[in-house]
């Protein structure tokens, strides 16, 4: 980022509006939505600004601004409408050590003003840094659409009840009973204009702590998808932005972990290939632990949690110690990879069989004998078995359609980095060593119908007898 996103307090601090005419009307309304007092310098003012003036809402200056002008001010406006005149009034600001805003000129601005969608006390503010006011715009409308007009007014609500929440609820039921005000029942009675029933349903859950959320720990096995950080689900950003803790793996993309609450703990608990400084046992043990201490846990997993995860040892572990588990899926490597070499896993008349399997067992780089399954129509997708290539190469050397299979690797899928290469059945292992590939990446072997032409027999005539 270039610009900072800040909010600042306004609360009777001085903001100077330089200009009389529309431009800086327009800066006027926008500030007229804090508490600033407001002064605009201007010999004449055009007739919403006069008007302002004589209702004392902002302060009318008629002599020439000065550096002191801009003096102790928490922002300064420019916005005459003329180039030069605005140029002038930008360096005496500067000498008055204001941060300024020029109205239409980018590189004089010390401070964007963004899109702002107001549901005060809930204030959402969209920038493009100045390279986009029309997208900020169309976004600023979306958002609209999207929050109810009466969100503010049911923070404000939220804001008034946080003391008496404080005092009777601990952290946790504190951070359970906010996500119920503003997911549940009380923004629910709020839209729909029954102020009177949101309240005393949050003043019941503050007194009685019951908010219809499970007081013990829990635990959620998240697919985080197989690289780019929007390829998460919707639900997976919910429960990151939930969780107590978060316990990720080494290709966790680390964009993902900033889709988590700010305060929650992250672990990284990531293993490398011959390399375990954690290994699954205290992994599981760490989970199980966490939750039985009440904390609402994220084990965040590359892809698909079920899928060549080791998620049912954990799943196995945790429902034996009787923890709350739940299962959210991700895009597994299969399916993004596919994607990113534009490749459908499945086609109509051609790959009508697909084989999840992998190169890696427990005991090395033995693959379980998916070559039974390696027949006209079929697709296999080989996880983790970059270091299985030349046991690859073998085994399709033993296959009646060895030479037709169709070879494709996608490495490091979905992001930057990614390549996407093809090579011959026979050289497998060596287009991995030669593009520098050690792991990451997915092995597709594809033998479509078409590849395989059907054994013609030779016509026999038979004589008659």
């Amino acid at each position: 980022m270039k610009t900072f996103p800040m909010f600042l307090q306004m609360k009777d601090r001085k903001v100077v509006i330089a200009g009389g005419g529309e431009q800086a009307a327009q800066k006027t309304r926008l500030i007229l939505k804090t508490e600033a007092r407001i002064e605009v310098w201007a010999p004449e003012l055009e007739d919403e600004l006069a008007g302002l003036a004589d209702a004392g809402r902002i302060v009318h200056c008629t002599q020439a601004p000065t550096p002191q002008s801009f003096e102790g001010s928490a922002l300064a406006f420019v916005a005459t409408g003329c180039p030069g005149a605005d140029m002038a009034l930008h360096a005496l600001a500067k000498l008055g050590g204001a941060t300024v805003n020029v109205v239409d000129q980018p590189a004089l601005c010390d401070a964007l003003t963004p899109s702002i969608v107001d549901r005060d006390p809930v204030v959402i503010a969209i920038g493009t840094e100045g390279t986009a006011p029309v997208l900020a715009r169309q976004i600023k409308t979306q958002m609209e659409q999207a929050l109810e007009p009466r969100l503010g007014e049911l923070a404000a609500l939220a804001g008034r009840l946080r003391h008496a929440a404080m005092a009777r609820l601990a952290p946790r039921d504190r951070r359970d009973l906010w996500r119920w005000v503003f997911k549940g029942a009380p923004r629910k009675a709020f839209a729909r204009g029954s102020e009177r029933e949101a309240a005393r349903l949050i003043k019941d859950a503050i007194q009685t702590g019951d908010v219809g959320q499970n007081a013990g720990g829990s635990v959620a096995l998240v697919g985080a998808g197989p690289g780019a950080k929007d390829l998460i689900t919707l639900r997976g950003v919910q429960r990151l932005q939930e969780a107590d803790v978060i316990f990720y793996d080494r290709l966790v993309d680390p964009e993902i972990l900033e889709l988590a609450r700010r305060d929650a703990e992250r672990v990284y608990v990531g293993k490398k290939p011959g390399c375990h400084a954690w290994p699954q046992s205290k992994i599981t043990n760490m989970l199980v632990s966490a939750a039985q201490h009440g904390q609402r846990v994220v084990r965040l997993k590359c892809g698909d949690p079920g899928i060549f995860a080791r998620g049912a040892e954990e799943l196995a572990a945790l429902e034996e110690a009787g923890i709350a588990v739940e299962i959210v899926p991700g895009v597994t490597a299969a399916s993004g990879a596919a994607a990113a070499s534009g490749q459908m896993l499945t086609e109509r008349g051609e790959i009508d069989q697909l084989v999840l399997t992998t190169g890696h067992l427990d005991d090395g780089p033995h693959a379980p004998d998916w070559l039974a399954q390696l027949k006209p129509g079929a697709c296999v997708a080989l996880y983790m078995a970059v270091s299985s290539a030349p046991m690859i190469e073998q085994k399709l050397r033993g296959s009646a359609f060895g030479k037709l299979v169709k070879i494709e690797i996608v490495a490091d899928a979905q992001r930057a980095n990614q390549k996407i290469l093809t090579c011959a059945p026979g050289q497998l292992a060596a287009t991995l060593k030669h593009n520098d590939i050690h792991n990451s990446a997915m092995i597709f072997l594809r033998l479509p119908k078409s590849a395989v032409q059907p054994v013609r027999q030779p016509l026999r005539i038979v004589e008659p007898a």
